[in-house]
């Protein structure tokens, strides 16, 4: 299968899929973390390259309602950043998961299909992400743990806070690679 990772520059969603024996590749403006196929661009660059599956990781700054509270002041980027999800959605690719976390696309583009939970998947902690499919089924929990508690929202501030509380859990990556891999 080839795989488009889209708004990805960690490369655990990429290596999932390729450790699974598919094609990936992940995009993001940033450098990948660790090597791997990547290109560094815009997604718009390869979003027509014949994908048989795209995962997409669209930024959340302006959509999240965890930042709500500044929606007012950010209208035009918050439009902005629906029009992009919008675009990755109705991307010419047969099978489409979206993935944000809680956030204005419920509203004003349409429900998720799926809420999940990274302690579904290996990790104990709390998290809530949306995913949006399209020509998928909802995810399977892998391996349900315990200790489920919202670290990632207690970090304390750093420079790199942002990429790490955006960073998609390894088992997830792995579920998203085993389980819509096989499609």
């Amino acid at each position: 299968m080839k795989v488009l990772v889209a708004c990805e520059y960690s490369g655990t969603v990429r290596d999932a899929f390729i450790a699974a024996g598919h094609e990936a590749l992940s995009c993001d403006l940033l450098p990948t973390d660790v090597p791997g196929p990547h290109y560094q661009g815009d997604v718009r660059d390869v979003l027509h390259d014949g994908w048989d599956l795209m995962i997409a990781h669209p930024p959340c700054t302006h959509l999240a309602v965890s930042g709500a509270r500044w929606f007012k002041d950010k209208q035009a980027e918050q439009a902005e950043a629906l029009d992009f999800v919008r675009l990755l959605l109705d991307a010419p690719i047969e099978r489409i998961a979206l993935e944000n976390p809680i956030s204005v696309i419920s509203s004003r583009i349409r429900k998720p299909d799926q809420i999940i939970q990274p302690w579904q998947f290996g990790h104990g902690e709390t998290k809530a992400t949306c995913l949006w499919l399209k020509g998928l089924p909802k995810l399977e929990p892998t391996n349900i743990v315990d200790g489920r508690e919202a670290r990632v929202h207690k970090l304390p501030p750093s420079a790199d806070r942002w990429k790490i509380r955006s960073t998609t859990y390894k088992g997830i990556a792995e579920a998203m690679a085993q389980q819509w891999g096989k499609m």
